[in-house]
């Protein structure tokens, strides 16, 4: 997969870990670009670690997957670490 494919899965993968958690995170598409490809390489090397194989091709299911997990998980410590200084996530 290109940086231009895993841009675009982060960008997909970190919308769709805001729109599953519940609440209001802050950040605009950037911050939501970023998180994305941060949960995408951690769901790609849990995944490694775990079943033996990350993220794969840009339309396999189990990419998607780990990418939203990864984003899921980066997303909620975004959100700690965010609460914890005091700002409003």
């Amino acid at each position: 997969m290109g940086i231009l494919g895993f841009l675009i899965l982060g960008l997909i993968a970190g919308a769709i870990a805001k729109a599953i958690l519940p609440g209001r995170q802050g950040g605009g598409w950037v911050v939501t670009m970023v998180l994305g490809v941060v949960g995408a390489i951690l769901g790609g090397w849990i995944g490694s670690l775990i079943f033996g194989g990350g993220l794969a091709e840009f339309f396999d299911i189990r990419t998607w997957l780990l990418a939203i997990l990864g984003s899921i998980v980066v997303l909620l410590i975004y959100g700690a670490v965010m609460n914890r200084s005091g700002h409003r996530a």
